[in-house]
């Protein structure tokens, strides 16, 4: 995941639903997600707890802040046989 650029970006307008199912509709898909908080957001919160948000609203777990990056991870689903 290190070398993988973001494929979500977070603005100034926080954590929203379009967002949360973007990134939830993303780990379906891919299983982990970068994201990346813009500085816009942050004179109101800090990365971490954006982070821990969407990783809660979603469902993922956590695996990595740095910098204004954060790393989530979601086992998929499995369908019932």
């Amino acid at each position: 995941m290190t070398l993988e650029k973001p494929t979500v970006w977070v603005g100034k307008a926080g954590v929203s639903e379009g967002l949360v199912e973007e990134v939830s509709r993303q780990l379906d898909a891919r299983r982990a997600v970068k994201v990346k908080v813009q500085r816009s957001l942050l004179a109101s919160r800090t990365v971490e707890d954006v982070a821990a948000e969407v990783a809660a609203k979603t469902g993922a777990e956590l695996i990595e802040v740095r910098g204004h990056t954060f790393v989530l991870y979601r086992r998929r689903k499995r369908k019932p046989l």
